[in-house]
C-alpha cells in the first residue's frame, strides 16, 4: 500500500471520520516520496477537545506511518459541527518544508 492508502486506513480506523481528505504534498518538498501531506479530518471524535489534543491524536494515529517514513502532516481537525459551519472548506496552503533529513528526524 501507499503511504496515502496508508494514512486513509489509519484516520478512518482512528475516528471513523464524516469527511477525510488526505492530500499528498510531497511534490513540494521531495520528489515522489510520499513523505508530506495535508488531511482534513472531520469527526465527532473532536468534540470537547482542544486544537492540540486533536492533532496529538491524529498524529498517534498516523504513528505506524511515521515510523514508515512520513516526514510531515499537516493537520485541519474539526467537529462536523465546525465543519458545517465553515464557508471556507478548502484549507489554507500548508506552509513551507524547513528542510532536514529522515535521518534527522529519526534520532528526535
Amino acid at each position: 500500500m501507499s503511504r496515502r492508502e496508508d494514512l486513509v486506513t489509519a484516520l478512518t480506523r482512528g475516528f471513523e471520520p464524516a469527511h477525510l481528505d488526505v492530500i499528498d504534498e510531497s511534490s513540494m518538498h521531495s520528489k515522489g516520496e510520499e513523505s508530506h501531506f495535508k488531511v482534513v479530518v472531520v469527526s465527532a471524535s473532536f468534540a470537547g477537545l482542544s486544537p492540540v489534543k486533536r492533532h496529538r491524536l491524529v498524529n498517534q494515529a498516523a504513528e505506524a506511518v511515521f515510523a514508515d517514513g512520513l516526514h510531515a502532516l499537516s493537520i485541519f481537525a474539526k467537529t462536523p459541527d465546525e465543519w458545517d459551519a465553515s464557508t471556507d472548506k478548502a484549507p489554507m496552503a500548508s506552509p513551507a518544508c524547513l528542510g532536514g533529513s529522515k535521518r534527522d528526524h529519526a534520532a528526535s
